[in-house]
């Protein structure tokens, strides 16, 4: 009886298989899951070591926002801003504007009117270095005096004054972005500031000055936010 059932088994090799240990499994080497985790470990810190390193070496600047409604400014938990600087005709003037990558929009789309000719439009997507210069009276009682826009380069310009810093921008086809227009703010922090905001605004909507730390690279982190002579840190 014995014997049969070992040849059944022999004959049918179904029936084997099912008293067959499987092939033992490959083992990953353990540095090919680590490699990867390291390097997305590294690639996330290495974002606030750049802005850490940027407060810490960095030059204090003071940038003009443009005018806005109180309400405007503080909806939820961020606060976007524009700058003086975002503004294209605030900067098409200044020296080395023209220098620019220009647009390659050959032609205008029926109904839409025409740019002027004489005006250099900057292609979309263009990196380029905006140069501030700080103001000669900056002693204020009040809020700080803004810096003012002298200059533009497609490079990171060597050898500024000490009264300068270049600033990194982007052109993103509608306005200039330093990576300075979103900010967080503490709940605490925040209702101070609406409060602030509407009493300097009852009489005329004014804008306000941001200070920003801009190291050797251009860029920038934002540090307060100016309302009057009032100073709230982000």
């Amino acid at each position: 009886m014995n014997t049969n059932n070992t040849d059944l088994l022999v004959e049918n090799p179904d029936t084997t298989n099912l008293f067959q240990l499987p092939p033992e499994a490959k083992r990953i080497p353990g540095w090919r899951l680590w490699i990867p985790l390291l390097l997305q470990i590294g690639l996330i810190a290495a974002v606030p070591a750049q802005s850490v390193y940027t407060f810490v070496t960095g030059k204090t600047v003071i940038l003009q926002t443009v005018p806005v409604d109180p309400y405007d400014l503080l909806r939820g938990y961020y606060q976007v801003l524009s700058y003086d600087i975002s503004q294209s005709n605030n900067l098409e003037k200044l020296p080395g504007w023209k220098d620019l990558p220009p647009s390659d929009i050959k032609a205008c789309p029926v109904g839409i009117v025409c740019p002027d000719k004489k005006t250099h439009y900057v292609k979309a997507g263009t990196s380029f270095y905006v140069i501030l210069e700080s103001p000669k009276d900056a002693a204020n009682s009040g809020s700080p005096k803004a810096w003012k826009p002298v200059g533009v380069s497609l490079e990171n310009p060597p050898n500024l004054p000490a009264n300068q810093i270049a600033l990194q921008g982007k052109y993103n086809g509608w306005r200039m972005e330093y990576g300075l227009e979103t900010y967080y703010m503490p709940e605490n922090e925040r209702e101070k500031v609406n409060n602030d905001i509407g009493v300097a605004q009852r009489a005329k909507r004014q804008s306000f000055v941001v200070e920003v730390k801009v190291d050797k690279t251009g860029h920038a982190v934002p540090v307060s936010l100016w309302v009057r002579d009032r100073n709230y840190r982000f």
